[in-house]
């Protein structure tokens, strides 16, 4: 699933789930995330009918994997429980 997707579902912006990530950067090996390259981002976005809109977005997106988007979803947890203290 694609950062953009997975802010869309958290209900936060894209950066600010990217920005969680980076601080967090030791709890995603390269197996739960990467960057997709400018081609492979060129190669999804003319592939994939539903990205269309994202055709001229910058190309440093990243997909996550599913044990990726579970290591995501402990970040936001405590992001959550911190904030509800």
């Amino acid at each position: 699933m694609l950062d953009f997707n997975l802010a869309t579902l958290y209900e936060t912006e894209t950066r600010t789930l990217k920005q969680a990530v980076r601080r967090n950067i030791d709890k995603f090996p390269e197996d739960f995330m990467f960057p997709l390259s400018k081609f492979e981002w060129n190669e999804l976005i003319t592939n994939c009918d539903n990205l269309r809109n994202y055709k001229f977005a910058p190309p440093l997106h990243f997909p996550f994997t599913g044990k990726g988007m579970k290591m995501l979803a402990t970040v936001f947890q405590d992001k959550i429980i911190i904030l509800r203290l």
